[in-house]
């Protein structure tokens, strides 16, 4: 299994732990310390080595921060973690904070805190973040410490060793462009800026530039990484060299000077003092790098890494090997659903189906050969109330029954070498109350609305986020997360710039994959979620308009379950989308699902509703 069901915190381990980092607070000459859920790579998904959130508060997300103040503490998480903090928190020791709408640069402005000595560690905070903390202390006369040596790493004696994931080349014909051919491409940037260097300091971004990939942090193909491009075209990357063999060793040697992790530092004071104009980006650089600039007289230049958007721009292989990865992708859910279907109410339990899942992705992957090299996150697997919880992780003090009259949420993916996937269905476990059957069709409609939507050039993820909620916001409902988000090609599974969101800022361009996973969730009774994979089109005319207009393909190939949908609801248009979905999924999967009654399941699965 890529994945495990234990119990890795308990809210009653915080409390002492808490206590011995209150009480290096003096030597420090601290009153408070902000523990992110961080890396010094400043990753949404961190090795364990790094995760102090989760070992400090208890709290296991993928988003968050910890204020902890001499008498307070404070855990800030969005909209998508609230019902999972109260149920790993203790609250006696602990308070949940909003960090969308009052992050703790605004939180600490508002209660203004008398005499405070912040302590943070400059690597696990970008410069963004710490310019907010600024203005935010300056206000009140509070002042930032610098903290060298994280004090959380001082108490946690039994702190996981750094990973040491092997590296392996992505193949040209499945990375679409070499790796020499994208530094060379940000050589000429960097000349056109009259920059001599740019700064890469995200993984993903490092793993896409020179096209390889890693095993250091799970379910994410990512080696941890940074480089450095110079304007002549030369290149460092500094990475563990227990991590290479003499093959990988062979190929990045030809593209760029190896260096280890510890090399970094001295590379950029070396870059500064002699003069050098550095790119970086001031939202994913730490803020440990502005200082060693600053600190050797250096200059930089704050802007958008620039890899981030190229990668996020699929070329025609990436986007062939994605669409080749779905479709097998679906071909293992038909097997997984068949398999569902054939149990009986009560039979099975939420650790039990998600086991099943992943092994029939396995299945289909060896069959298929095109093996599953890992799952793209831990799987959510939330059955009746379980499934309200947005970001669900089932344990075994967890683990619940798939019992008649509810609806079961899967929210999964694989990572195969030619694509990622992520996929998320909702289905019913016998006869479901007709309430949340509707609940279900507006989510339906919303999800409709998104796939099918024609948009101008220069359209912004916020400006489509309303279709998803439309149907909600009549029946005054909404859900509390981003309605998409960027995929990439065999590396993370959550992917910038580009999302589907009210913060939703970036432009959407041909060649992006997107989720579109539309959702409702009745905390303590259900949870509703519908996702598909997207890719925004070229523009192209519409019949009887005066521009041409972007759109979306679909690439997840999955049924949708037609019990648990009131076809009173859906508009005519909707029905044809659906029907015209059904039918492609049918033809699409039928020839690679190999047993008979799986196709037969198939072939009821999505049958015509008009």
């Amino acid at each position: 299994m890529f994945q495990s069901f234990e119990v890795v915190s308990r809210p009653e381990q915080a409390a002492p732990r808490i206590a011995a980092l209150r009480a290096l607070f003096p030597k420090l000459g601290i009153n408070a310390f902000l523990v992110p859920h961080a890396d010094e790579y400043q990753g949404e998904y961190l090795p364990p080595s790094a995760e102090r959130l989760a070992f400090l508060t208890g709290f296991t997300g993928s988003a968050g921060i910890a204020l902890i103040m001499e008498k307070e503490a404070v855990v800030f998480v969005d909209g998508r973690y609230t019902t999972q903090l109260a149920a790993q928190v203790d609250p006696a020791l602990m308070s949940g904070g909003d960090l969308v709408g009052e992050p703790p640069h605004v939180f600490l402005a508002g209660r203004r805190p008398k005499g405070l000595k912040l302590g943070i560690d400059p690597w696990l905070h970008t410069l963004k973040e710490i310019e907010q903390l600024k203005q935010a202390l300056s206000g009140f006369g509070g002042e930032l410490v610098l903290v060298e040596d994280n004090p959380v790493d001082r108490i946690w004696s039994d702190r996981p060793a750094e990973p040491k994931g092997k590296i392996s080349i992505q193949p040209d014909h499945l990375a679409g462009q070499k790796a020499s051919e994208k530094l060379g491409s940000l050589a000429s940037m960097l000349s056109g800026k009259n920059a001599d260097a740019l700064l890469v300091s995200d993984p993903t971004a490092v793993a896409w530039l020179f096209n390889i990939r890693g095993l250091d942090v799970a379910h994410t193909p990512s080696p941890l990484s940074r480089a450095i491009i110079r304007r002549d075209g030369g290149a460092m990357i500094f990475i563990d060299s227990d991590k290479i063999d003499d093959p990988v060793r062979a190929d990045l040697a030809r593209l760029a000077d190896l260096a280890e992790p510890a090399d970094f530092g001295p590379a950029v004071t070396d870059l500064a003092r002699a003069g050098a104009m550095i790119l970086l980006d001031p939202a994913q650089a730490p803020f440990a790098v502005v200082r060693l600039i600053e600190a050797a007289g250096g200059h930089w230049s704050g802007q958008a890494d620039p890899v981030v958007l190229a990668r996020a721009i699929k070329n025609a292989a990436e986007l062939s090997g994605s669409r080749q990865a779905h479709l097998q992708d679906g071909a293992a859910m038909v097997s997984f659903l068949h398999w569902l279907d054939c149990q009986e109410p009560g039979s099975v339990s939420e650790i039990d189906v998600a086991e099943a899942l992943e092994d029939a992705r396995r299945r289909t992957g060896d069959r298929m050969q095109n093996p599953l090299k890992d799952i793209s996150f831990e799987t959510i697997s939330g059955a009746g109330p379980n499934a309200a919880i947005i970001h669900y992780r089932v344990t075994t003090d967890t683990n619940r029954m798939l019992n008649a009259g509810e609806m079961y949420l899967v929210d999964s993916g694989g990572q195969y070498q030619n694509g990622t996937t992520d996929i998320t269905r909702t289905f019913a476990i016998g006869t479901v109350p007709a309430e949340q059957r509707r609940f279900f069709t507006l989510v339906l409609k919303g999800m409709i609305a998104i796939s099918a939507a024609r948009f101008p050039v220069g359209t912004r993820g916020q400006d489509i986020d309303p279709l998803a909620r439309i149907a909600l916001w009549k029946a005054g409902a909404d859900y509390g997360h981003g309605t998409g988000h960027g995929v990439g090609s065999y590396l993370s599974v959550h992917e910038g710039p580009q999302r589907i969101s009210r913060a939703g800022g970036a432009v959407l361009e041909p060649g992006m994959i997107i989720s579109n996973e539309p959702g409702y969730y009745l905390p303590g009774s259900f949870g509703i979620r519908i996702e598909n994979l997207l890719v925004v089109t070229e523009a192209t005319p519409v019949d009887g308009g005066d521009r041409p207009m972007l759109g979306f393909e679909t690439l997840t190939w999955c049924p949708i379950d037609a019990r648990l949908i009131d076809t009173a609801l859906l508009t005519r248009e909707e029905l044809v989308w659906l029907d015209a979905y059904h039918g492609e999924v049918r033809e699409r999967l039928s020839p690679l699902v190999a047993d008979a009654a799986e196709r037969a399941w198939l072939e009821a699965a999505t049958r015509p509703l008009t």
